[in-house]
This record gives C-alpha cells, structure tokens and sequence, in this order.
C-alpha cells in the first residue's frame, strides 16, 4: 500500500511538472552608454550572464531569447514573452556606444503597455543607469540633485536610477522583507565584493527589499543613509524587480545573488506572489538624501623641464 501510494504521488509529480508551462524571457542588453563586460558579446556569444542565465532558465523551465536589438520592441514583437529581463546603459532610442539598432519611442512605450497589461519586467544592476532623467549623463552637481517630480518616465517605471559608485568593496546589505521571494534563506543580512550603487529619484510606492548600508563604506559618494538597492513594485497589472547587484562575474555565480534574482524572476512572472506595499519612508525614511557633490581633482599640469 505504502508503495502504491509512493508510485502515486510520483506520477502526479511527474505530471503536475509536465503541465507547468515554459516561460519565455527576453533578456535585453543594448548599451547605449557603458557596455558590462559581464554582458558584452566581444568574446563570443552567449556572454557570461546568458551562459548562468541558461543554466537557471533549465533549472526553472525558462526559455530565454538575448538581443541587443532595440528596433525590435513593438507590441507584437513583445507579446511572445512572458517577462523582460534589462541589463542596459543609457538612452536606448539613441544608437548609443556599441552601434545596436536603438528603439523607437513608441518601442520605450511598448515597455511600458508590456507590463501595466499584466506582464513581469526585471532589471539588474545598470537598469538603473538607462534613460536617465534630462538627459544628467553630465558629472556635475545637477546629477546629485533630486528630480522625482520630471524624473524620465523610464525612472518612474523602473523606481529610482543611479547617480555614481565608487570602488569596489564588501559592503552589509540588510535584508527588510525575509518573506519575499528569493530572500528566504537569504538571513538578516549579506555581504559580499561588489560594484555598489548609490541612487536617487526614488519612487515614494516601492516595497524596499534590502538596504545598503552606505555610512559604512569607503567613498564619498556613500555619505548618507542606508538606501534601497533591491525592491519591487507593481506597474498597472504588472510587476517589476530590481536589483542594483550584477556587475561581477563572481557574483553571478553567488548563491545568494543567484537565490535573490531567481525570486525575482518568479515574482515578476506572477508564479509566486511578493508583497508590494510601499514601505521606502517607514523602512529608509532618509532615502531621498543624496551624497554632496564633490568636484574631481584636476589633472596635474606636467611642465617640460628647462635646461
């Protein structure tokens, strides 16, 4: 009986897995400003973050399609995938560094409807530094400054961009929502060498998933409270997640890294649920306090020598 029953349960197993449907991803990497190594095709395709992204879309039954191709965004063109997947730079309508087609306007727009009609968008690291608000590509003091109000509506989508780093280090990010998908078996908190982001513009309706803590780090540029650099928010019917993390080759293949966007991905598909209620001014009241601007040193003259 016993073994009947085991038998039993394995074949609905067996079936239940075969009913779960594959889900189709695009995972879009055109880099209008600064081209990630992590993501670049200048050693041979797939790149490094395709090559781990095959082996999660096998673990996950995910089916993944990689372009640097922005003429391609349409309604038609995205209505075959369940979920976007961003690691882009700069105004992706713009042809930009590395010479991809740009997106049209009405493609940026196509982004958006994508999601508000109920599908996923999640965006990693650089997400946060594409079309960014007027144009502040600029290193000046107006980079620093808030703009939440005209913010680009690709910043308002997404929830926040970025301003600058510094080098890289080990830095605590502080878990604030253990119950989120991916964050689990996450603990309180986790450190580890990274390319950290200090960001700006940040929308009021966010659920913060972790917090950097920024006073503790090297460079001016984190002179400021903790902030949000992973966090979720709905779009419309939609969802999106995004995490500042993803620079390194070495955090791809993290475990942590790996269970935080897996949850991610899952979230933003809609196959497990994650809580979106806003919580940045309860959870990062000091947020919205940007670094000072400090001015880079100029550049030593260099004088021929007389004789």
């Amino acid at each position: 009986m016993l073994l009947r029953t085991l038998l039993l349960s394995l074949v609905a197993a067996s079936l239940g897995a075969a009913e779960v449907p594959t889900r189709k991803i695009l995972f879009f990497t055109k880099s209008s400003g600064y081209e990630h190594e992590v993501i670049s095709w200048a050693k041979g395709q797939p790149s490094f973050a395709e090559k781990e992204l095959l082996v999660l879309g096998k673990e996950n039954n995910w089916e993944f399609t990689f372009s640097k191709d922005g003429s391609k965004f349409s309604p038609e063109y995205l209505a075959q995938f369940d979920a976007l997947l961003f690691y882009t730079t700069g105004d992706l309508c713009d042809l930009g560094r590395d010479k991809n087609p740009p997106m049209t306007l009405a493609g940026k727009q196509a982004i958006f409807d994508f999601v508000r009609g109920g599908k996923g968008f999640i965006g990693t690291h650089s997400t946060s530094d594409t079309f960014h608000t007027d144009n502040e590509s600029q290193k000046g003091p107006e980079r620093y400054l808030n703009h939440c109000e005209k913010a680009d509506p690709f910043v308002k989508f997404l929830g926040a961009e970025f301003i600058i780093h510094g080098k890289q280090q080990v830095a605590k990010n502080t878990v604030v929502d253990p119950t989120f998908p991916g964050f689990e078996k996450v603990g309180e908190s986790f450190s580890f060498q990274e390319e950290w982001y200090s960001l700006k513009d940040y929308n009021s309706d966010i659920h913060a998933l972790t917090l950097i803590d920024a006073p503790a780090m090297d460079g001016t540029m984190y002179e400021r409270p903790p902030y949000p650099n992973c966090w979720a928010r709905n779009e419309g019917k939609g969802r999106i997640f995004y995490t500042a993390m993803g620079h390194r080759e070495d955090v791809w293949t993290n475990p942590i890294y790996r269970q935080i966007l897996v949850g991610g991905i899952k979230f933003a598909l809609g196959d497990v649920k994650g809580d979106t209620t806003p919580n940045l001014m309860k959870v990062a009241p000091g947020a919205s306090v940007n670094p000072k601007y400090v001015a880079p040193k100029a550049a030593a003259v260099v004088t021929p020598a007389t004789k």
